[in-house]
């Protein structure tokens, strides 16, 4: 168990820790309670308290405590040649998108899953699922979401996480999609012309031509200001032009609901409103 972005409540923290503790053995340095004003301690604490992680070959999951913001502080400087060399689980969301894409650029299978402090309130179906991909590389299925643009089906690997995160990596020249990736995408708290300015930016920089397809999920506390747009119809008309299949509805984000996505496994999207991810 990590921190290496903002901090958290500590009695979120222990609540998940009995989680994992009951099925995993589970190490945590006491300097992962540490503070630095929004941040979980330093650069220099962060930094070192993940590398040894990404490095320590007892290690199977790495697990982050907390999103929030900090990563993309230290994200350069983190050992990735040799994390590649052996990689293992990164799991985690919100900021924890950062480490998602680079493992993405690597090749590297990683989980868009709850954070720790978030475990204690995740249902028992998204614990199994959790639990499935770590262990068996379980894939997953989600039926029944709504066709915001159709297209043909198509198979890629998935990639993505907070658009938010996206847009950071994408300003600092440090997002790349594999040819033919599909997208799934969720945020919180943005209203929807800050929604416009992020995706406007991606397709700005090309970061969505070379996509099969777009699968949205939940855009928690988005909601419309006095002009009265909302998210979906920002989301929907920023990607009409692509010409990709797009769907929305997949139960994942900020929200009540936030189900593991095997993100690296390979996603079959359907024009029916039918994903399914499948181990590489």
């Amino acid at each position: 168990m990590v921190a290496p972005a903002s901090g958290f409540p500590r009695d979120e923290l222990f609540r998940g820790l009995a989680f994992l503790t009951g099925r995993y053995r589970v190490a945590m340095r006491e300097s992962a309670l540490a503070r630095k004003g929004y941040l979980a301690g330093d650069d220099a604490r962060r930094l070192d308290e993940l590398s040894q992680a990404m490095l320590d070959p007892e290690v199977e999951a790495i697990f982050c405590a907390r999103g929030g913001y900090g990563i993309t502080r230290i994200i350069d400087a983190l050992p990735w040649a040799a994390f590649a060399r052996a990689p293992k689980w990164i799991v985690g969301f919100s900021d924890v998108t950062a480490l998602h894409v680079r493992c993405a650029q690597l090749g590297i299978a990683s989980v868009h899953a709850p954070n720790v402090t978030g475990l204690a309130r995740t249902s028992p179906l998204e614990k199994s699922r959790l639990m499935g991909i770590l262990e068996r590389g379980a894939g997953a299925t989600f039926e029944g979401l709504r066709v915001v643009h159709p297209g043909a089906e198509v198979r890629g690997p998935a990639v993505g996480g907070n658009l938010a995160l996206l847009e950071c990596e994408a300003s600092a020249s440090a997002l790349r999609f594999p040819e033919g990736a599909v997208l799934v995408l969720e945020d919180v708290t943005e209203r929807p012309y800050r929604l416009d300015r992020m995706l406007t930016a991606l397709l700005r920089g090309g970061h969505l031509t070379k996509l099969a397809a777009i699968v949205l999920g939940d855009m928690t506390e988005c909601g419309p200001g006095p002009d009265g747009v909302t998210a979906d119809e920002v989301l929907a008309e920023r990607t009409s032009g692509l010409g990709k299949l797009v769907l929305s509805g997949l139960p994942f984000g900020h929200g009540v609901r936030n189900m593991p996505i095997p993100l690296g496994f390979f996603a079959h999207v359907a024009p029916d409103g039918r994903v399914v991810f499948v181990a590489p």
